[in-house]
């Protein structure tokens, strides 16, 4: 894997982070051969009030963060994660935020109800399907799927729809080294994801008033899906991911929007035509299939030039300008060579 190194367009830790533990995640990189790399991608409306004080810093053990029920199997592989090249700088989002404010609406629509309504959701067994134009299709345990994946930390840039930001430490593996395993065939121009429909645990598929069809799908062209930025995270801040942030395995695309960074995947299609995604049939005037950030293109009711970095409160917006492709542009703008970025947005 190349290592990444810091570009000048990135955002410099010593302005938002106190000395001392910037000069320790300095001391960090230095002794581990890495150098800083930017990034992070997550989903959709709102400002954050929260104001947790426990701050884990990069390159940490993260006391005190705890480890949620998941199946020992899944504990013990996560807990083997290997920090990466892909890493920044910037100061860690509180874990607090990274758990307790969320979208993911299958468990209701404010930011708090994912973490409340998923308490008792199920995630063992879990299997994913794999299906499509690929010459290994089938259904996969969980355990059989990461048994070969060797974990490893990427703390990436997370940029919601709705113009507020993280940053998360996630464990997880690369997403093109999945799909080797699976044999695409030559038709194989597109990846479709799906997550989880099943109402009786997820309490906001069957309200009468959803704005969305589900189960909820995205998806990705195939050279994005098999760009090294894609991954698949299993878990966050050394630990199991919680139902609220898409256990027990999701898809993080840094580079995107959060709502591409699907959760609770349950299905792995590949299509040779382009997936019908769950928010580019629902507001197609609003979020199309790219999703890529771009500060130049508003959102029909707000502006994608800035956004609020959490946690913020009205008295302290912690508001920054947005970077184009979050600030991937020199791994991710070759993909879009020759692309009219305002219409596909």
């Amino acid at each position: 894997m190349l290592i990444k190194m810091k570009r000048a367009s990135d955002v410099c830790s010593s302005e938002i982070t106190s000395e001392s533990i910037y000069q320790q995640r300095r001391e960090f990189l230095k002794k581990s051969g890495q150098y800083a790399f930017a990034g992070l991608g997550l989903a959709l409306t709102g400002c954050s009030d929260a104001s947790d004080k426990t701050v884990v810093s990069a390159g940490s053990d993260y006391q005190g963060i705890p480890q949620l029920p998941a199946p020992q199997w899944l504990k013990e592989k996560v807990a083997t994660y290997k920090r990466s090249d892909f890493v920044t700088d910037e100061k860690l989002t509180p874990y607090a935020n990274v758990t307790q404010y969320n979208n993911f609406y299958e468990f209701g629509y404010e930011k708090t109800d994912p973490a409340e309504h998923a308490k008792d959701f199920v995630t063992d067994p879990w299997s994913v399907v794999i299906e499509g134009a690929v010459e290994k299709p089938g259904t996969y345990h969980l355990e059989d799927l990461l048994r070969t994946e060797a974990m490893e930390e990427r703390i990436y840039r997370l940029r919601c729809v709705e113009a507020w930001s993280m940053v998360i430490p996630w464990v997880g593996f690369s997403l093109a080294d999945m799909i080797k395993r699976f044999q695409p065939t030559s038709k194989a121009k597109f990846v479709e994801f799906t997550t989880l429909y099943d109402p009786k645990q997820m309490p906001g598929q069957k309200s009468r008033f959803s704005s969305i069809q589900y189960p909820y799908i995205e998806g990705l062209r195939m050279d994005e899906a098999m760009n090294p930025l894609s991954f698949m995270a299993v878990g966050v801040y050394g630990k199991t991911l919680p139902p609220q942030n898409g256990a027990p395995v999701r898809l993080v695309v840094p580079w995107k929007y959060g709502f591409k960074s699907i959760k609770s995947i349950v299905k792995i299609r590949f299509t040779e035509t382009i997936p019908d995604t769950t928010w580019a049939l629902s507001a197609p005037g609003e979020y199309g299939f790219y999703a890529n950030v771009n500060p130049n293109v508003s959102h029909p009711r707000w502006s994608q030039a800035s956004e609020r970095r959490l946690p913020a409160t009205l008295l302290s917006p912690n508001r920054r300008d947005t970077l184009m492709f979050n600030g991937y542009g020199d791994e991710v703008a070759h993909l879009y060579k020759g692309m009219d970025l305002q219409r596909f947005y």
